[in-house]
């Protein structure tokens, strides 16, 4: 059976997201970089949103990313990927997959197949698959920050949320990574 994880960045008061998308707050340094870079050589099949997928297919691709996160950009642009959307018509980044109704059910048979996936980002994401009780584990970059508004990580799930602490890992800029399994 394959496991769905989460991975995001979220500030003290429980934000994933700025007003407008807004992520600036979120301290990238070469600490991070390094885990980033370690994490996608797990091959997991990478899931996002249409916002979320919007924003990192108009970064990873690019001449910046690759001068300034080389070994980020590398993984992040040749990992298999989905992007869930009713909207769109074509995901053009490359080995994208694009998957445009059932999405829980699709999920479910990705699980079912054995495959690793971790959602980036793409709260409606993560909230519907925490709804469904089909995510595994959270990894949750804590930055010492906090915003005067934001969306919530688990914005609009209607039942409580039970997870264990499984590790922590502190780093130099202050920022924590926290990792759950749920109960």
């Amino acid at each position: 059976m394959g496991k769905l994880s989460v991975f995001n960045f979220i500030t003290l008061n429980g934000f994933y997201k700025g007003p407008a998308g807004d992520i600036s707050w979120h301290k990238h340094d070469e600490e991070g970089g390094k885990m980033s870079e370690d994490n996608l050589r797990s091959n997991n099949i990478l899931l996002f949103g249409r916002v979320t997928y919007e924003m990192m297919a108009g970064f990873w691709p690019s001449p910046m990313a690759h001068e300034t996160f080389p070994g980020v950009a590398e993984g992040m642009n040749n990992a298999e990927k989905i992007v869930f959307s009713k909207t769109m018509e074509k995901a053009d980044w490359k080995n994208t997959k694009l998957i445009k109704s059932n999405i829980v059910d699709e999920i479910k048979k990705m699980k079912t197949a054995g495959k690793d996936m971790t959602i980036l980002g793409s709260g409606s994401i993560v909230s519907l698959f925490a709804e469904h009780g089909l995510i595994d584990g959270y990894q949750f970059m804590l930055d010492p920050t906090a915003i005067g508004d934001g969306t919530p990580i688990f914005k609009g799930i209607s039942h409580q949320l039970n997870l264990k602490l499984t590790d922590t890992k502190t780093f130099k800029s202050g920022s924590i990574l926290l990792s759950y399994q749920t109960v």
